[in-house]
């Protein structure tokens, strides 16, 4: 035994014991949030990778400090509150009311019809329109939602992945329509369906053909909108729904390194592709595990870039992330404790070098956000950028024996689950044999467990109650909206060139099915005021609706 494990036994044994004999009600054994246990105190005998091969430089390969050189010191990262509900018209006040605040970069969040390519007069509609995003049925609707918003100037965010193609041929055109140059429009398009066979389950087609439609419209906005980053591939979701830290990287990771493999074999060019992906994670509660696991983030890509891919370029190599905080997290007993775990979980995103952030509203465990609360989570993000200090040295945990061990070990965990899924063919393959939905299943339940058998601790649900819980004003969508989306299509389809729109569709449906590109008929279709619903529809008659066998679950 090296002589430091022995001085941290011995240690342990005469100092800490004997303390935990008079303070009971701490624990003999510790854990990260995903399970991870954790010895009372780390040293330079506990880290395994060579520092220089591990760490380096910020700005330089691996990355593991940063991507780059001066990080927050040169520019902080984009403060992009999430924000869509109601009508376009209403989720555009929002947002020029958070830029007004100081927000930089606009995240928009749509509703489920739209996610899952129905318009709002579908009946399958029903009771959903507005209600957890904005209702967008038409170019009309994205005209609205970014009325006043000087798209040239501000990067804007969507979280659509089914219906992407549509959602952003509608942000063209729209930008196209109101004088705005389409070269140098900025943002990120989620674009990352895989994650919604594993996690979130709004998904519309078969596997194959939404990867194909995902790869299209990468393919077409590298080309056409080259300042656009073409997919956001998502562990959020995943960690979200119960994945612990390790699962969530490596999921995301495995889910990556497919959508290159298949952007390469349909003859994209990988160093393009890598160039514009993105990636987004999720900050949870437990500080220095987030931390590490965003540092072994990027230093993971980047070796896979290089050594998979054979992709020397450091552009390519670079791992940029959107966080955001734990929305699981936040609950709905003493709402007002929300903004403390916000703010530690968007000072682990800060510390860990995230490219941009959302902070979740201290209500959102009981409903959209008010205006109020919206801004509170945005001045959380601005009192850590301008008064905490951690925003004036690169990686400032760096170094630390823990954070240090921490991402070594997150790491080796995270490429050993990675070798997993390679042994079962891919990110897909494992999806589809349902590897990704029984290790998160598994993991939600020991979570939840340990938090009814009072092993986790969560402020105000298991520990620290109080019989009367605040009174909190939330937001309300208008019952009436579906109605008033009803009438406005109507209108609109009343008013459009029908012939012309029957024929768009069906050139769609056709090019669909012949297995040619889509993106530019979707454009066409777009311009011609066709619906989303309508779009969709007209692919899923060439690829079917997907229904998962019960198998894979």
């Amino acid at each position: 035994m090296k002589k430091e494990h022995h001085d941290r036994k011995h240690w342990e044994r005469g100092t800490l014991k004997p303390w935990l004999r008079t303070h009971p009600e701490r624990k003999e054994e510790f854990r990260t949030l995903s399970g991870q246990p954790v010895e009372p105190v780390y040293s330079e005998d506990d880290l395994h990778h060579a520092r220089e091969d591990a760490l380096g430089l910020p700005g330089e390969f691996p990355f593991t400090r940063g991507v780059h050189p001066t990080m927050y010191r040169g520019r902080l990262w984009t403060m992009r509150q999430y924000a869509g509900f109601g009508t376009a018209a209403e989720t555009n006040r929002r947002f020029r009311y958070l830029l007004e605040h100081g927000q930089t970069g606009l995240s928009v969040a749509f509703d489920l019809p739209t996610q899952m390519g129905y318009d709002a007069d579908h009946d399958m509609a029903e009771g959903e329109v507005g209600r957890v995003g904005v209702s967008i049925c038409s170019v009309e609707d994205m005209r609205a939602l970014l009325d006043e918003i000087p798209l040239d100037e501000v990067s804007t965010s969507m979280t659509i992945n089914a219906t992407a193609p549509m959602l952003m041929a509608m942000y063209i055109v729209a930008a196209e329509e109101t004088g705005a140059d389409v070269v140098s429009l900025r943002g990120t398009v989620q674009n990352d369906i895989l994650k919604e066979y594993a996690a979130r389950g709004t998904y519309i087609y078969p596997p194959a053909e939404s990867v194909k439609l995902a790869l299209g419209l990468a393919a077409y906005l590298n080309e056409h909108v080259p300042k656009w980053n073409t997919m956001s591939v998502s562990g959020y979701h995943m960690r979200e729904a119960g994945a612990t830290a390790v699962q969530e990287l490596a999921f995301t990771l495995a889910d990556a390194t497919a959508y290159v493999e298949t952007a390469r074999w349909a003859g994209v060019d990988a160093e393009t592709f890598c160039s514009r992906l993105s990636f987004f994670f999720d900050a949870h509660s437990d500080l220095f595990e987030e931390v590490a696991k965003l540092r072994a983030a990027r230093r993971m890509w980047a070796r896979i870039v290089r050594d998979r891919f054979g992709i020397d370029s450091p552009r390519a190599q670079v791992l940029r992330f959107h966080t955001q905080t734990a929305g699981v997290s936040l609950t709905a007993q003493q709402p007002e404790v929300n903004v403390v775990r916000v703010a530690l979980q968007a000072l682990s995103a800060v510390l860990g070098g995230t490219q941009s952030l959302h902070t979740n509203s201290r209500d959102e465990a009981l409903a959209l956000p008010t205006e109020e609360s919206a801004r509170l989570a945005l001045r959380t993000q601005q009192v850590i950028a301008e008064e905490s200090g951690v925003a004036n040295v690169v990686d400032p945990l760096g170094g630390s024996y823990y954070v240090e061990w921490l991402t070594d070990h997150i790491e080796s965990q995270a490429l050993e689950e990675l070798h997993r899924i390679d042994a079962m063919g891919g990110a897909t393959a494992a999806i589809e044999k349902g590897h990704y939905q029984r290790s998160i299943a598994k993991s939600a339940y020991e979570q939840q467990k340990a938090i009814e058998e009072g092993e986790r601790i969560v402020v105000g649900v298991n520990r620290y109650e109080i019989d009367e819980p605040g009174r909190v004003e939330t937001l309300k969508v208008n019952p009436a909206l579906r109605e008033e989306k009803t009438r406005s299509l109507r209108a609109l389809r009343e008013s459009r060139d029908g012939k012309g729109v029957e024929d768009a569709l069906e050139r769609l449906t056709a090019a669909a099915h012949d297995g040619a590109p889509t993106m530019a008929l979707i454009l066409e279709c777009t311009r011609l005021r066709t619906t989303l619903g309508e779009m969709s529809k007209a692919l899923e008659d060439a690829f079917g609706r997907y229904h998962p066998s019960g198998g894979a679950w």
